[in-house]
């Protein structure tokens, strides 16, 4: 009974009269006024100074009110988020994360949860950032770990996870390697390396040309280990991202950061998941994988 005392009274306090929390809640001015009373007497306080039609707060009854708003709202999540898990067809989480992400903590994070939740089935796929993009769209995916290259929208939740600096991986006998830091022009001579699939080639050579401003040539491959190979055949250099613990690279090759007017190139990593469709899993997923970044 005491959950639906503690409705009342947040219901009193917030309209300020008995008579319209009554009418809120379907409910008679008489009962409500019983409900209040029972709940002082068992509480053994006064939670209300009641002066003619008028009442304030005791310093009780305050801190009631504040204690009561927040179980009622954790409550209503609860019942929320069971309701969400008890009429899902199959407890599974489908993540997407970009091709070209190399860092240790979304493998650290699906081992974590997976320890967790082991009734919930974990699918995990890759793409280019439009490729995500498309896949949240289409609903194939649930949550996915990318770029921002798009103003926030109101219909996703738009998690940040880490400002990553940027870096050119190349080849030791390239003769820029011997450099502590690199513009996109001195880089203009060597092939720029994209990791895409033959579908999002042209997307992700616009992006790097006009928004990043990169004007020289393009090659690509298809996954991380791929471009790497490309690098260390001296075919042009990587840009990449430190989104978390990013391995170091083979002896061969050297990273070095990616500058612009003397400051770091900076990139936004994000994840991403529709409002409509958030729930519990979702958000523990998200969650975990931030603190496992915020550590770094």
């Amino acid at each position: 009974m005491l959950l639906n005392q503690m409705k009342y009274f947040t219901a009193v306090v917030e309209h300020n009269s008995f008579t319209e929390a009554a009418a809120a809640l379907f409910i008679s001015q008489s009962a409500i006024s019983q409900q209040i009373q029972s709940l002082e007497e068992e509480l053994g306080v006064q939670l209300l100074f009641r002066q003619h039609r008028s009442f304030q707060l005791t310093p009780a009854g305050e801190h009631f009110y504040r204690q009561s708003k927040l179980i009622l709202t954790d409550i209503s999540k609860l019942k929320r988020e069971t309701r969400q898990i008890g009429e899902s067809e199959e407890s599974q989480l489908k993540i997407g994360y970009l091709r070209v992400y190399g860092g240790l903590e979304l493998h650290e994070a699906v081992a974590l949860f997976s320890e967790r939740y082991p009734e919930i089935s974990l699918s995990i796929i890759n793409g280019t950032h439009e490729e995500l993009y498309h896949e949240l769209l289409q609903k194939s995916v649930d949550i996915v770990l990318s770029d921002q290259r798009r103003a926030f929208s109101e219909d996703y939740m738009n998690l940040e996870l880490v400002q990553s600096e940027m870096y050119a991986e190349l080849a030791m006998q390239n003769s820029l390697s011997q450099q502590k830091e690199l513009t996109w022009t001195e880089l203009k001579d060597s092939p720029c390396i994209l990791i895409a699939t033959k579908e999002q080639q042209a997307t992700e050579e616009e992006y790097y040309r006009n928004t990043l401003g990169f004007n020289g040539s393009f090659l690509f491959a298809e996954s991380l280990d791929e471009g790497r190979l490309l690098v260390a055949g001296n075919r042009g250099f990587l840009p990449i991202e430190s989104v978390g613990t990013l391995p170091p690279p083979v002896g061969t090759i050297r990273r070095i950061p990616l500058m612009k007017d003397r400051v770091p190139i900076t990139r936004k990593y994000c994840a991403f998941w529709q409002k409509k469709r958030s729930n519990y899993y979702i958000e523990e997923f998200a969650a975990l994988l931030q603190q496992l970044l915020a550590k770094q």
